[in-house]
Order: C-alpha cells, then structure tokens, then sequence
C-alpha cells in the first residue's frame, strides 16, 4: 500500500475509549488525573505514525458533539442514552487531542457536527484529489467512505484491512448502501429507531434485492413476492413504519461538506513535533 499518496483519517476518539475500557488505572497526572486512556492514545499514536510514514495526509478528528450536533435538531432521542463524559474522562479525551496537535496532526471536532463528518467531509476532499483513503477505525459505519478502487478501512489495533470488497463481504451490503441498511435496522448504540423485527440479514438481502430506499418505495408491492423469510409480513411493516426509515437515514448518513474544512491535512513527521509530544507526556507524569 502506498502511504505518501494516500489520504490517512483517524477516527481518534473510538481508540482513546478503547483506551480508557482497557488500559489499567495506574497512571496519573501531577493534580491526580487518570491518565489510563492517554497512555494507551499516545502508544498507538506513535505505533501509527511509525507504521504510516513517509504519509503525505493525515488528519484525526475528534467528537466533541453529544447531545448538541445537528442530528439532535432532526431527532432530540438520537445518542440519548449515552452518558456525556465525567470530568476524568472529559481531561483525557482533551490530553489526547492536544498530543495529537503537538505530533504535528491536524485536529477536527466541533460541537455541530461528529468526527464522522469530519472525516466525510476530508474524504471528500480527497476523492476530488483523485487521492485514495485509509480510514483508520473500529467504527463500521465508516465503511460508507469506501468510494474508490484502493479506499480502505482499517482496524489498526485489530490489524484487520477491508477493501470496498471485503467490507461488502463482511457486513452484507455495499459501502454506499450502508447508511440505508441502518436506516432500516436501526443501531442501538446511537438510537436510531430503524424498523422494529428488521434485522440485519433480512436488511441485507432486502437490498441486495432492490438496491436502495428509493427503490423500495418505489416498488413496495413487489417485496412480498421476494425470495426472504416473512417477506409476506415485510411489506406492509415497511409502511407503517416508513417515516421512521426516512428519519433514521438521514441519522445514518455522514455530511460531507462541513465549511471550514476545505484543505487536506498536510502532514510530516519531524523530530521537533515527536520531542514535543515526549517533553508534554513527561509534564504528565
């Protein structure tokens, strides 16, 4: 895989939770803050950066969003249930980002919109770069960004690489049909509603089948006559409840235009932006 002609986009936060559930509570700052999470952030930043170079484009975005992005205008429920971080947690996710920044990486977050957008929005930009991505995530619902042949979505710490391909393979639907497969199965993690009895097989043969929402609409009689268990009962289900569809798709799908962001993430890697990181880690503790 080539790096210095590809587009690199960390979805910073899920590794700094994963951090912050794995890591042991053993490490704390002078003033007697856990810094379980930025340890185990700062370790697989550098392993990153290490294992990326001579990246040209690298960019990580952060959410910094809960309860007051733009999808809580369209339905105040969405992410409801997630509890917004105590102050421990809130001083970690702050610490890592200003690591981040002080490796050298450009840094997004904003309360309007969650780093999903973000790095939409820098996707965007690449692919009219004609620059190929690595998405780098735990987060499948990032698998919309594979657009391109030589797009890629990657769990570092899983060491696992999807291709447009794979990531069809692996979770049953195409990439650009992925916002349409949760706007009808729904995803408790971030309440959105979906269809109620939908899962996530009958959502994918279902598209397989007809190929998006649009179409569904459009030939609703026709999902009886479908070679998928119960599709006698999964059509007047679908009308009943193709409002909350149409909601939880725009839930689903990522806005890729966020002003402000109009540039790639240009990126180095120096010895001054690494001893920074290092003298910053040892103010820590």
């Amino acid at each position: 895989m080539e790096t210095d002609r590809r587009v690199w986009l960390l979805d910073a936060s899920i590794y700094i939770f994963r951090a912050w559930f794995s890591m042991p509570d053993r490490w704390y700052s002078p003033l007697g803050m856990p810094l379980n999470a930025v340890y185990g952030y700062a370790s697989f930043l550098m392993d990153l950066i290490q294992g990326i170079q001579p990246a040209s484009y690298l960019g990580a975005a952060f959410d910094e969003s809960l309860g007051s992005c733009f999808r809580n205008e369209i339905y105040a429920g969405y992410k409801s249930s997630r509890e917004l971080p105590d102050e421990a947690l809130a001083f970690q996710l702050q610490t890592c980002r200003e690591l981040t920044l002080l490796a050298g990486i450009n840094c997004y977050g904003g309360a309007r919109y969650e780093a999903d957008d973000y790095l939409a929005s820098l996707a965007a930009l690449a692919k009219a770069s004609s620059l190929p991505i690595t998405v780098v995530t735990r987060d499948k619902d990032l698998g919309q960004l594979l657009g391109a042949e030589g797009d890629h979505w990657w769990d570092f710490s899983a060491d696992v690489t999807l291709d447009h391909k794979g990531f069809s393979e692996r979770f049953g639907v195409e990439p650009r049909q992925f916002a349409d497969y949760l706007a009808l199965v729904g995803d408790s993690i971030d309440d959105i509603p979906g269809v109620p009895g939908v899962g996530p097989k009958t959502a994918a043969q279902l598209l397989k089948a007809m190929g998006s929402l649009e179409a569904i609409a459009e030939n609703m009689d026709t999902v009886a006559e479908l070679d998928l268990r119960g599709a006698r009962k999964l059509a007047p289900k679908l009308r009943s409840h193709w409002s909350q569809v149409e909601l939880s798709r725009q839930l689903a799908q990522l806005a890729s235009s966020i002003p402000g962001v109009d540039d790639l993430p240009i990126f180095e890697m120096s010895t001054d932006a690494l001893d920074s990181v290092a003298d910053y880690l040892d103010g820590l503790g």
